[in-house]
C-alpha cells in the first residue's frame, strides 16, 4: 500500500513538474516572441524611415490626366513647378508658339526677362554689386512688375542718352585741346618764335583769370586764312596711330606730293567720340595750296575717321579758345560726375531687387509656357494636360492640387486620374550626392530603357577600380568630388598592393612555403632572389625590383590579370542581361540568348581564365599559348605536358556548338510562338509589355512574322557576340599596356632624372633634375595619364560591359520644376 501511495505522489508530483515546466517553457516563450516581435517593428520603422532610392532599375512611372478649371490653373501648375514631380506632355505640338492660348502672356515674360538683363548689364559696366535687402519683400504682381520695370527703363535709357551726348561732347573737347597745344608749334615761322607761343600756350593752360570776350570763338566757324600772300593754306586734326602711315601716303598721291604733312603724338590715351574705346591717337596738321585739295584732304579725314579741328593762326585767338575750351571741359567734367552719381543710384535702387525679380519673371514664363502644353476647353472653361509621373507621387501630386483649389478658391477641384500609356514612359533615377555623378557618366552614353537594369550601380565600384588599375594617385577634374574621392582610394589600394608595381595574386593556398616553378621566375632563383620562404604578405615580392626577370614577370602577371578582370566583368555584363530578361518576362532570351552566349564565353575565355588560376595555384610550366591555338587548329590532340585537366580539348567544340544554337534556337522558336498568336519583335527592340485594352493603338501596331528576316538579324546578332567576346577581351589587355607604360615612366623618371641630379655634388644640377622630375610627374605622370585612364575606364565601360545588357535608347524624365530652370530658359 505503501509503495502504490508513493508511486501515486511521485506520479503527481511529476505530472505537476511537466506542468509547471510547460507554463515556464510558455511564459519565456511568450516573452521571447514579444521582444522578438518588438525587435521586428523596430526593425521595419527603421527601414522604412530610410530613403527610398533603388538605382537598380529606373522608378516606375504612370501616365496621369488633369482636368483643372480656369480659376485655379495657374496656381495648379505654379504648386506643380514647386513640388517637380511631374512631367507634362505638349498636347499643342501642332501648333506654333503664336497660335497657342497664352502666348501673350509668354510674350511680356519675355519682354520683362529682356529688360532685366539690361538692367543687369549696365549694372555689370557700372562696376556695381546686386545687394540683396535683408528685410522680406512683399510678393509683386506681374503686372505691377512690368509697369515698375518699364518706367525703370526709360529712366536709365533717357540717362544713358543723355550721358553719351555729355561724353562724346568731352571727347571732342578733349581732343581740341590737345591739337591746339600740338599743332601750334606747327604754325610759327621760326624756332625761337616756336618755343615762345609753346610756353605762352602752355601757360594760358592753367591760368584764365581775367579773359573777358563777348562772344565765344567756339560758336564761330573757324577756317584756315592763308599764312602769307601766296595762298597756303592747312588743316588740322587728329588720327588714330595705327592709321596714321596709311594715311600720309593717301594724302601724298591725292595731291601728287604737293602738300607738307606733320605729325607729333597724343602723349596719352584718348576716348574716341565715334567708338568710345581708348585708342593712341596723333596730332596733324597738313599744309596745301588750292581749294582742290582741300576737298580731296577732307574727304581722306573722313575715310580714315580722322576728327578736324580748326586752330587760328593768331596767337591771341588761340589763346582764348584754349581757355574757354578748359572752361567747357571743367563743367562738362561736373556736369558727367552728378549724372553718372544719379545714374548708380538709379541702377543701385533696381538691383536690390532684380535677383527676385528675374526669378519670379523666370517662374511665370515657365508657368505660361506649360500652360501652353495644355488643351484649353472652351465650353467646359477648363484646361486638359497629361503628364508623367513616378507612381510614388500620385499621393502628393493630388495633394498639392487640392491646396491649389482650396487657395484659389475654386469650386470645382481638379480631376486626377490615372491612364493607360502606349508608348515607353521617360527614365527616372533618385541620385543622391555620390551616385549622381556615375549617374552621368552612364548617361553621357545613353539614357537607360525603361526599368532596364542600370550600369550606374556598378560603376561606383568598377569604374574607379579600373581607373585606379590604368592610372595612378590624382584627383581628376570632373564633375563629382565623390567620383575623385573613390578613384583616389582605389589609387591608394591598387599603390598598397603594388609595392611600386602591380598586385601579385596567391602562390599557394594554406601553404607556410611555396617555390615559383613558373619559367618567368626561373632567372630570379638562380640570381639567389627567390628563396624557400614563407609567402609574401602583402603585394608583389620586393626582390624582383631590379632582376633580369622582372619586366617579364611583370608583364605575365598584368597581361594575365587584365584578361581576370576582363573576363570577370564581360560575366557581370551577361549576368545582367538575364536579370533584364527575366524582368520583361522574356524566356527567349534567357534560354536561347543569354545562355549559349554565357557558355560560349567561358568555354573559350572562361577556361582561359581557369587555366591561368590553375596554373598559378600549381606552379605549372604549361603553355597557355599553345593550348589556346590548338585548341582551334586541332581540337582533337592530346595536349601532353600542357593538360592542365581532363577533357580540355572539348570545350571548345561544345562553345561553337552554343553559338550556333543561339543563331538557330531562338529564330525557330519565335516562328513557333508567332503560329501560337504572339509575334515578337527583333531582338533588342521589344518595348515594355504595358497593360493595353485590345481595341487600342498598339494593337494595330503588329506585323506578321518575317522568318527570313528574324534569322538575318539573329544571325548577325550571333556573328557580332562571337567576334566581339574575342575583340572585348583583347581590348581589357590595356589594362595591361597602360599600367606598364606608367610603371615604366615612373621609373624612368626616378631613376634616370632624380636619382641621377641627385649624385652629382653641384646644387645647380640637383635643383634641374628636381624641377624636371616635378614637372614630369606633375604634367605627364599625374595629367596625360590621369587623362588617358580617366578615357580608357570610360572606354571598357561604354562598349566593353554595358554592351552586353544595356541599349541605352531611352528618355531622361525631365518634370516641370522650378529648380531645373537655367538662365537659358528665359
Amino acid at each position: 500500500g505503501k509503495n502504490s501511495f508513493s508511486n501515486g505522489s511521485c506520479g503527481r508530483e511529476q505530472k505537476l513538474n511537466s506542468d509547471l515546466r510547460r507554463k515556464t517553457f510558455q511564459i519565456r516563450s511568450e516573452r521571447v516572441s514579444e521582444s522578438t516581435k518588438k525587435r521586428r517593428e523596430e526593425m521595419d520603422d527603421f527601414l522604412d524611415k530610410l530613403p527610398q532610392m533603388d538605382l537598380m532599375r529606373s522608378e516606375k512611372m504612370t501616365l496621369v490626366q488633369l482636368i483643372i478649371p480656369v480659376e485655379s490653373a495657374h496656381r495648379s501648375v505654379t504648386y506643380l513647378g514647386e513640388l517637380g514631380l511631374l512631367q507634362f506632355r505638349d498636347l499643342n505640338a501642332d501648333k506654333s508658339p503664336f497660335q497657342r492660348t497664352f502666348a501673350t502672356q509668354v510674350k511680356r515674360c519675355g519682354e520683362m526677362s529682356r529688360k532685366l538683363r539690361f538692367f543687369k548689364d549696365q549694372i555689370d559696366k557700372a562696376g556695381l554689386r546686386c545687394l540683396q535687402r535683408h528685410e522680406l519683400e512683399p510678393n509683386i504682381e506681374l503686372g505691377d512688375l512690368e509697369r515698375q520695370l518699364a518706367d525703370h527703363e526709360h529712366e536709365v535709357l533717357e540717362m544713358n542718352s543723355n550721358s553719351e551726348k555729355l561724353r562724346q561732347t568731352y571727347n571732342e573737347l578733349l581732343e581740341f585741346k590737345i591739337v591746339l597745344q600740338k599743332a601750334s608749334g606747327f604754325l610759327v615761322s621760326s624756332n625761337a618764335h616756336a618755343i615762345g607761343d609753346e610756353t605762352e600756350l602752355h601757360e594760358s593752360t592753367y591760368s584764365n583769370n581775367g579773359f573777358i570776350e563777348s562772344s565765344s570763338l567756339l560758336e564761330q566757324e573757324m577756317r584756315p586764312e592763308p599764312l602769307n600772300q601766296s595762298g597756303l593754306r592747312f588743316i588740322s586734326g587728329i588720327i588714330n596711330k595705327d592709321k596714321l602711315l596709311r594715311f600720309e601716303r593717301m594724302l601724298f598721291r591725292a595731291t601728287r606730293g604737293n602738300m607738307l604733312f606733320n605729325q607729333t603724338p597724343s602723349d596719352e590715351e584718348i576716348m574716341d567720340p565715334s567708338t568710345s574705346e581708348m585708342v593712341e591717337k596723333n596730332v596733324f596738321v597738313v599744309f596745301f595750296s588750292g581749294e582742290q585739295a582741300r576737298t580731296k584732304i577732307l574727304k581722306i579725314c573722313e575715310a580714315f575717321g580722322a576728327n578736324c579741328y580748326p586752330v587760328p593762326e593768331d596767337i591771341t585767338k588761340q589763346r582764348q579758345l584754349t581757355r574757354e575750351v578748359l572752361s567747357r571741359l571743367s563743367d562738362l567734367e561736373a556736369t558727367l560726375d552728378a549724372g553718372s552719381r544719379h545714374r548708380n543710384n538709379a541702377l543701385n535702387a533696381v538691383g536690390y531687387s532684380l535677383t527676385k525679380w528675374m526669378t519670379t519673371v523666370r517662374r511665370e514664363k515657365a508657368v505660361y509656357d506649360t500652360l501652353n502644353m495644355l488643351n484649353f476647353d472652351v465650353t467646359k472653361k477648363c484646361l486638359v494636360g497629361e503628364g508623367w509621373c513616378p507612381t510614388f507621387a500620385k499621393t502628393q501630386i493630388h495633394e498639392v492640387l487640392q491646396r491649389a483649389t482650396s487657395d484659389s478658391n475654386s469650386q470645382v477641384g481638379v480631376i486626377f486620374h490615372v491612364m493607360h500609356a502606349v508608348e515607353s514612359p521617360p527614365t527616372y533615377f533618385r541620385t543622391n550626392k555620390l551616385t549622381n555623378a556615375f549617374q552621368e557618366i552612364i548617361d553621357a552614353y545613353g539614357v537607360a530603357r525603361y526599368q532596364e537594369a542600370n550600369p550606374a550601380v556598378y560603376s561606383v565600384v568598377t569604374y574607379p577600380f579600373l581607373f585606379a588599375k590604368l592610372g595612378s594617385f590624382m584627383e581628376m577634374l570632373f564633375g563629382g568630388r565623390y567620383v575623385i574621392l573613390l578613384m583616389a582610394l582605389f589609387s591608394i589600394y591598387c599603390g598598397l598592393i603594388y609595392n611600386e608595381f602591380f598586385s601579385v595574386p596567391f602562390h599557394i593556398f594554406g601553404g607556410s612555403a611555396y617555390k615559383c616553378r613558373d619559367t618567368t621566375c626561373s632567372d630570379a632563383y638562380t640570381a639567389g632572389l627567390v628563396k624557400y620562404r614563407d609567402p609574401y604578405p602583402f603585394g608583389v615580392d620586393p626582390s624582383w625590383r631590379g632582376s633580369r626577370s622582372e619586366l617579364p614577370y611583370l608583364n605575365s602577371l598584368k597581361m594575365k590579370m587584365s584578361i581576370l578582370l576582363g573576363i570577370a566583368q564581360m560575366n557581370l555584363g551577361l549576368i545582367l542581361s538575364f536579370f533584364n530578361a527575366r524582368f520583361f518576362g522574356s524566356s527567349l532570351d534567357i534560354r536561347y540568348q543569354f545562355i549559349p552566349q554565357m557558355i560560349f564565353l567561358n568555354s573559350l575565355f572562361g577556361y582561359l581564365s581557369l587555366l591561368i588560376i590553375i596554373k598559378w595555384c600549381t606552379g605549372s610550366q604549361a603553355d597557355l599559348y599553345h593550348v589556346m591555338i590548338y585548341m582551334f587548329l586541332s581540337p582533337t590532340e592530346e595536349l601532353g605536358e600542357n593538360e592542365l585537366f581532363w577533357g580540355q580539348h572539348s570545350v571548345i567544340t561544345f562553345g561553337i556548338h552554343c553559338c550556333s544554337m543561339d543563331a538557330f534556337s531562338k529564330t525557330f522558336c519565335t516562328q513557333e510562338n508567332s503560329h501560337g498568336g504572339r509575334t515578337y519583335g527583333l531582338l533588342g527592340t521589344s518595348e515594355v509589355d504595358l497593360d493595353v485594352e485590345p481595341d487600342s493603338a498598339r494593337s494595330h501596331q503588329e506585323e506578321e512574322f518575317n522568318f527570313s528576316e528574324i534569322f538575318v538579324h539573329q544571325l548577325i546578332h550571333s556573328i557580332e557576340f562571337v567576334l566581339g567576346s574575342v575583340s572585348n577581351t583583347a581590348s581589357y589587355l590595356r589594362l595591361w599596356a597602360l599600367s606598364l607604360a606608367h610603371s615604366e615612366l615612373s621609373t624612368v623618371f626616378y631613376e634616370k632624372v632624380l636619382l641621377l641630379a641627385w649624385g652629382y655634388e653641384n646644387i645647380l644640377i640637383r635643383l634641374i633634375g628636381v624641377v624636371v622630375f616635378a614637372f614630369a610627374t606633375a604634367f605627364i605622370l599625374l595629367m596625360m595619364e590621369t587623362l588617358s585612364a580617366f578615357l580608357h575606364a570610360l572606354r571598357l565601360h561604354w562598349v566593353e560591359f554595358m554592351g552586353k545588357f544595356f541599349h541605352g535608347d531611352g528618355y531622361k524624365f525631365k518634370p516641370f520644376s522650378f529648380t531645373l530652370i537655367s538662365d537659358d530658359d528665359e
